[in-house]
């Protein structure tokens, strides 16, 4: 078995859901107004410590983690769903991701 003690990866949050223009029409409403919905929250990047877990090798093969985005709103005010969470599985007491090499980064416990 190999021991992978360190890793690079990269990451991106879900981006938002597209907001939605519509247009209120109703017979006797003379102005009916905008009632377009918001766009749903886009996914977190989630990292768990667990302790069954000693070594990165998970991270060898998958590099990429990318959050899916939230959907889009739709008429009549409605908000749009938000994206799921993606959620890393690391070894307690791995330090946390850090771009900036002068600060130290916190361990996860």
């Amino acid at each position: 078995m190999h021991f992978l003690d360190q890793a690079k990866i990269f990451v991106r949050s879900g981006a938002g859901g597209p907001g939605a223009v519509s247009f209120r029409r109703e017979k006797f409403i003379e102005y009916g107004g905008p009632d377009g919905g918001n766009g749903g929250k886009g996914g977190d990047i989630i990292f768990e410590a667990v302790a069954g877990l000693n070594t990165l090798i998970d991270f060898r093969y998958t590099q990429h983690f990318r959050a899916p985005r939230g959907s889009g709103g739709s008429g009549s005010n409605r908000t749009g769903g938000g994206g799921h969470d993606l959620i890393g599985k690391v070894p307690v007491g791995t330090p946390g991701p850090s771009a900036d090499k002068d600060e130290v980064p916190p361990d996860l416990t």
